[in-house]
């Protein structure tokens, strides 16, 4: 099966992967689409080709995808303006999920700011950004020490009751903190690292999945050693006519229902490739085989 022609004329491949109902209301296709690649090197300032992101943003909706995920943090900014002006006036049932919660201080440089004054400010300014009236999916980017993390959670709770906000989530938890924050604000999505090597947060996803609450894995796509010539992975993806990436992306839709990877790329080559995924079905052995893999030391 060649998956990357497939995905050139198969109408909307991202369809194929599913449906989840955020919220237990707003359904959507399970494979989304991440912009943190749309900007520049080290996840600051403009992209090196503004032509070829645009092209990207057009492109997945078009494939079928229609969860979007960004951050205020992207650029910082260059994300969210970017979707505004490529997709505005957005697509019935189109889901823009942003975050909040991350200074950026320059290239590859994070630091966490959970104040709710600040977390306040980035909502009022994504939705000036995205031109938006209520932000489909607001996630707290991560929970800052320095802050109790009740006012954190009270503020994005606010926020939803204001109707700045349709629904909550959060990024990087264990599930004591995602317990803590439904104590004050219902929860419907959590985004962590997770990937075919590295499932240090398979208790989340259990959680979630018992809880019927998204599971959107960032760093889908770290297969690391993986991808190398002669691994499982490449094996498996030669027996399917696929690459190792698509089988990555196989491999998180059928671990759960309701997994909801969000791969990022700048090109459109790429992001049809990604789309392909959804058109693939791995059997019960293929999947034991997989999980047999022994994962990668989780990251600090």
């Amino acid at each position: 099966m060649n998956t990357a022609k497939m995905a050139t004329t198969a109408p909307r491949p991202a369809a194929k992967s599913g449906t989840f109902k955020i919220g237990g209301e707003q359904p959507v296709h399970r494979l989304g689409y991440g912009t943190m690649q749309l900007t520049g090197a080290g996840v600051w300032g403009e992209p090196a080709d503004r032509t070829e992101a645009i092209a990207v943003l057009r492109k997945s909706v078009e494939l079928g995808i229609d969860l979007i995920d960004t951050a205020d943090s992207y650029g910082p900014y260059v994300a969210e303006e970017l979707i505004r002006e490529t997709l505005y006036p957005y697509p019935a049932g189109l889901v823009i999920a942003t975050k909040a919660g991350l200074l950026r201080t320059g290239p590859n440089a994070w630091v966490p700011c959970g104040r709710p004054e600040y977390l306040r400010q980035e909502c009022e300014m994504s939705l000036r950004r995205l031109k938006a009236e209520r932000i489909d999916l607001f996630q707290l980017h991560r929970v800052d020490p320095s802050v109790p993390a009740e006012d954190q959670y009270g503020l994005l709770r606010d926020l939803q009751r204001e109707g700045k906000v349709r629904y909550v989530g959060l990024s990087e938890v264990n599930v004591a903190q995602i317990e803590a924050a439904r104590q004050i604000v219902p929860i419907v999505s959590v985004q962590n690292l997770y990937n075919l090597t590295n499932r240090k947060y398979e208790d989340v996803l259990g959680y979630c999945a018992r809880e019927e609450i998204g599971f959107i894995p960032w760093f889908p796509l770290a297969t690391g050693n993986l991808a190398k010539a002669g691994s499982l992975l490449e094996r498996t993806a030669q027996q399917l006519g696929a690459q190792p990436s698509q089988i990555a992306l196989a491999w998180l839709l059928k671990k759960s229902p309701v997994m909801l990877p969000i791969p990022g790329t700048s090109k459109v080559k790429h992001l049809q490739e990604n789309t392909a995924a959804a058109l693939l079905e791995l059997d019960d052995a293929t999947m034991k085989e997989l999980e047999q893999l022994k994962p990668e030391k989780p990251r600090a």
